[in-house]
């Protein structure tokens, strides 16, 4: 790839501690809200720090199979669990960490597994989410 991609995400306030998420190219629209933990924040809705993890994992997951396409290596599941660690820091909230923990099950284990690690390491170094965790942040206000 050679020249930039866009991506866009709108969000729009609906009530209380809670919005929803669109964007201009994708049919469906994802409930978001405070998480629990934090002063009227609400349950069982998805979280921007649910959202952090799940950008991490699926890009991971992204990576592996173009990498495991790549390699040609026979796969019959892939399932990935991604923990963040979000934390105080000198008076600001960060995510500190996080913890992935991919499970493949191999169509040929007894001569693959060697491969699959070192395609599972490829993934992480290679992954554009985390490798863009520091991104600059730019806002540029609209108000009336």
């Amino acid at each position: 790839m050679t020249q930039p991609h866009y991506y866009e995400v709108n969000v729009k306030w609906k009530e209380g501690r809670k919005g929803e998420l669109s964007s201009p190219i994708l049919n469906e629209t994802i409930e978001c809200a405070t998480p629990p933990e934090f002063s009227g924040g609400i349950p069982n809705v998805w979280s921007p720090e649910h959202l952090y993890a799940a950008s991490i994992n699926s890009c991971y997951m992204a990576t592996f199979l173009a990498i495991a396409e790549n390699y040609k290596l026979a796969f019959n599941s892939f399932y990935c669990s991604t923990k963040i660690k979000l934390e105080l820091n000198e008076g600001k909230y960060l995510i500190t960490e996080a913890e992935l923990t991919p499970e493949v099950i191999l169509t040929h284990p007894e001569t693959d597994t060697e491969k699959t690690n070192k395609i599972l390491e490829k993934s992480k170094a290679h992954c554009l989410v985390t490798n863009s965790m520091k991104t600059a942040v730019t806002v540029i206000p609209k108000i009336s």
